[in-house]
């Protein structure tokens, strides 16, 4: 993340002209970051934390008369994907006989042990589905956020753009696929991509980049440590559920007319 920047680093962050910075980190994330206003990263930029009822051209209707609108630079906070997002989809998920043992213990969630056993469905039912199933619920619950992204990216003005979470591979690299996917990139190439970092989040043997908003310190590691390409081959198969990319962004709101648009300032 550019907040890890230090030294040389900084100097080669300055150089690459980044105009948008979206971090794409939940609440619980960000207040866990030590680093995250670090001066020298960020001194240039004008926050913008998103809110789902506006989209970028909206917040854009406050400052279109700023004659320094088209050299400002903005870093966004998009909050794709918390806990409770998780969790509810994770709920949903779950199969009817295990969520009617969770609900049968409800009466009783005061309890201790109680808690613990309600809790061991939830973490078992991600580890079972592991990372297909995370990518899965940021495509269906956070809809929202990802056509705010994308809306972004569809404003020259605001290139060049960044993009980052925590791991840099579940929001992150499922927003990447569908950009990647929409401009024509092939399938396979989209997958070799995604699994360049598979074995470097396993040689960091980071927690951190298992699934950050979840905070969970009882996923299994050889689940959630990497990056496997069945699993971006499997969520790109996904989209045939909307009848193909296309048909997803139109689920999401992000029309035909907004696809030109993107596809015009990625080819800038």
């Amino acid at each position: 993340m550019p907040s890890n920047a230090k030294g040389p680093d900084i100097s080669e962050w300055n150089n690459l002209g980044i105009k948008t910075l979206i971090d794409l980190r939940s609440k619980t994330e960000l207040e866990s970051d030590l680093t995250l206003n670090t001066n020298e990263v960020y001194s240039d930029f004008t926050s913008v934390k998103w809110s789902s009822i506006r989209s970028p051209r909206e917040v854009d209707t406050k400052t279109k008369l700023d004659p320094e609108r088209k050299s400002r630079k903005e870093r966004h906070f998009v909050s794709l994907m918390d806990e409770k997002k998780y969790v509810l989809g994770t709920i949903s998920k779950i199969e009817k006989r295990k969520l009617a043992k969770v609900a049968a213990l409800s009466p009783g969630l005061m309890s201790k042990r109680v808690r613990k056993k309600a809790k061991s469905y939830f973490l078992t039912c991600i580890n079972d589905g592991g990372l297909q199933m995370v990518n899965d619920l940021i495509l269906v619950r956070g809809k929202k956020g990802i056509k705010y992204v994308l809306e972004l990216m569809s404003d020259v003005e605001r290139h060049p753009v960044a993009f980052y979470c925590t791991a840099g591979k579940d929001r992150t690299g499922v927003i990447t696929a569908i950009v990647l996917k929409l401009i024509g990139v092939g399938d396979d190439e989209i997958v070799d991509d995604y699994s360049i970092s598979a074995d470097v989040y396993k040689e960091m043997d980071d927690e951190d980049a298992m699934v950050g908003a979840l905070q969970q310190r009882d996923l299994r590691p050889e689940v959630f440590l990497g990056a496997p390409k069945e699993v971006m081959r499997e969520t790109l198969e996904g989209f045939e559920r909307w009848g193909g990319i296309e048909g997803y962004l139109d689920w999401i709101g992000f029309g035909e007319e907004d696809r030109g648009r993107l596809k015009k300032a990625i080819s800038k």
